[in-house]
């Protein structure tokens, strides 16, 4: 019997010949119908640099796929720059695109009834959208990541993204020469690849690697390396070997598959998008995920990386240090990873694990031993209170103490908030409100990687405050609170925030506080109404119209039933 869906319509009869001819018409043969027919979902677009090094990768896996017997069939999914969106309007398609490459996965794999699917993506939401388009088709599928970026250099430092939005506020305090602000912005990004440190794309790639979806070690490579076309080329074979012993996503994505994910999350000090997107990609499985799992996972893995944004390294220094398996292999020898959990190579995590050393190479200082860890448990808090009655999350690590209490300090959107740090009317002490950009209300959940970058750079990190209901980049650090829900569009608490309240963040106890009373706040409530949608067409108001709450990982399939 042949391997393929397909051609077990195609040898039906004669019915099925218009189908054979438009394969004729690519220059299929005969004995290509008994062959799997798979899909090879292609990033590559010259929009950024994270993706402009995808073509050659896609290529590799043509030639993988050709090489172990099947098919290949490419397709293209769209991407959204979130460095290049950054601050502007464009930001709002940011976390759509997301949905879009989901659908783009999912509708050419089942309208094209494919066997199997290999996704190739680089910038932050080709990550999520793929695997969530990977769950809904549940073809046998593999991840394969385009890979990091080589880090830029100037005055003997290392330089990504985020150095330039840092340098925006340094400039702006007058902390910085215009020469050397000229440079930075030069010099941050050398080449093709996806953002250096444990930024969303890398964040992503990594627990994509625990998950089970991508192979060993693939997590971490450099775009321009060499080895990444080799893993390309390897991941089609262990796909084609897949779609032949039928393993597919959904037998893979279990709870305890996310559970380790979300634990290599936790001990690299990855983006706090993960969160998001990992209650997304739950869904797409129909894994019981929630907001509170992660923060079980958090207090009780430490972070034992010490990586960008909130430390020294970046991506690339993790690869070379050992990778992902080497911190995997130190969870599992804690007891903290599910060691027992299928991966994508017919193997367990455990039998992949097995000639990875115990312990971290002692010539280098990125990965950590479990009893030398930068922070004792995990630094993705889930905070809760009056102004997040169903959370919000809290990247902590970095701080001091992540602790404060201080006025409120209110703008309805991102560009006003940045035009305040800008003219220096934020100061120590103050607790800013970013508001009106969580799913609906934005919408898209934009980034606010411009204000937390220039609050930074002008040495305000851990002395002013930023809570929204919107998104913050994978390389934010600082006393920042995100996805605050329910949001304001909706009618959430941080919606009646007025200038001046106070407003208490206290990561240890876990609260986000908006400390009014109660009847004033019912007041308040009362009075307030919702605004008229910033979009009535197109998919800015589709998404706006559908997505569920961020607590939900503001997906838009989430109906109630």
């Amino acid at each position: 019997m042949s391997l393929n869906r397909r051609s077990r319509n195609i040898t039906e009869g004669v019915a099925r010949a218009p189908n054979r001819s438009m394969y004729y018409g690519m220059g299929y043969k005969q004995e290509d119908f008994v062959k799997p027919m798979v899909g090879v979902a292609n990033g590559h677009s010259t929009i950024t640099p994270c993706n402009s090094g995808l073509q050659k990768l896609a290529d590799a896996a043509v030639e993988g796929l050709k090489e172990a017997g099947a098919n290949p069939q490419i397709f293209g999914t769209p991407t959204i720059s979130d460095g290049m969106a950054m601050g502007t309007e464009g930001m709002k398609y940011s976390l759509v695109s997301r949905e879009v490459i989901a659908d783009c996965v999912e509708t050419c794999v089942g309208g094209q009834w494919m066997d199997g699917v290999l996704v190739i993506g680089g910038c932050d939401k080709n990550m999520p959208g793929g695997m969530m388009g990977m769950l809904r088709a549940n073809v046998p599928a593999i991840y394969v990541y385009g890979g990091t970026i080589l880090p830029g250099r100037y005055k003997g430092q290392d330089l990504n993204i985020v150095s330039v939005f840092e340098a925006v506020g340094q400039f702006s305090a007058g902390k910085m020469s215009e020469e050397d602000f000229c440079e930075i912005e030069r010099r941050a990004i050398p080449g093709t690849g996806s953002c250096g440190g444990m930024y969303t794309a890398n964040t992503m790639s990594s627990a994509f690697e625990a998950l089970g979806l991508s192979l060993p070690y693939s997590s971490t490579m450099a775009n321009v390396e060499d080895e990444k076309t080799a893993n390309t080329r390897e991941s089609a074979r262990v796909l084609v070997e897949a779609i032949r012993r039928d393993i597919k996503p959904r037998d893979i994505v279990t709870k305890e598959a996310i559970e380790n994910a979300v634990a290599v999350i936790m001990a690299t000090g990855g983006s706090t998008n993960a969160v998001l997107h990992f209650l997304a990609i739950a869904h797409a499985a129909e894994v019981d995920w929630t907001i509170d799992d992660f923060e079980r996972v958090r207090k009780k893995v430490p972070v034992i990386c010490d990586l960008k944004p909130s430390g020294q390294y970046l991506a690339i220094d993790l690869h070379r240090a050992g990778g992902i398996p080497q911190v995997m292999k130190v969870l599992l020898k804690a007891g903290l990873l599910h060691g027992d959990c299928m991966t994508i190579t017919g193997k367990t995590v455990a039998e992949n694990l097995a000639d990875v050393p115990d312990a971290p190479r002692a010539d280098q200082d990125v990965i950590r031993g479990i009893d030398q860890p930068l922070y004792d448990e995990g630094h993705l808090a889930i905070l809760k209170g009056n102004l997040a009655t169903e959370g919000c999350v809290a990247k902590i690590t970095g701080l001091k103490n992540p602790v404060i209490t201080g006025p409120a300090r209110v703008f309805d959107d991102e560009q006003s908030a940045l035009a305040a740090i800008m003219a220096g009317q934020i100061k120590a002490g103050d607790v800013m409100v970013l508001r009106y950009l969580g799913p609906k209300g934005g919408p898209g959940m934009p980034e606010m990687l411009a204000p937390t970058g220039a609050l930074i750079g002008q040495g305000l990190g851990e002395s002013v405050g930023l809570i929204t209901d919107g998104r913050f980049s994978g390389g934010t650090w600082g006393m920042v609170v995100g996805h605050v829900a329910p949001e304001a569009a909706v009618g959430g608490t941080i919606a009646l925030v007025r200038e001046g309240d106070s407003i208490t963040i206290d990561a240890h106890q876990l609260v986000l506080q908006l400390n009014v009373p109660d009847d004033e706040l019912a007041r308040r409530r009362t009075a307030w109404k919702a605004p008229p949608p910033r979009y009535t067409r197109g998919v800015l108001a589709k998404f706006a119209f559908n997505a569920s709450s961020a607590s939900s990982g503001a997906v838009l399939d989430k109906f109630e039933r």
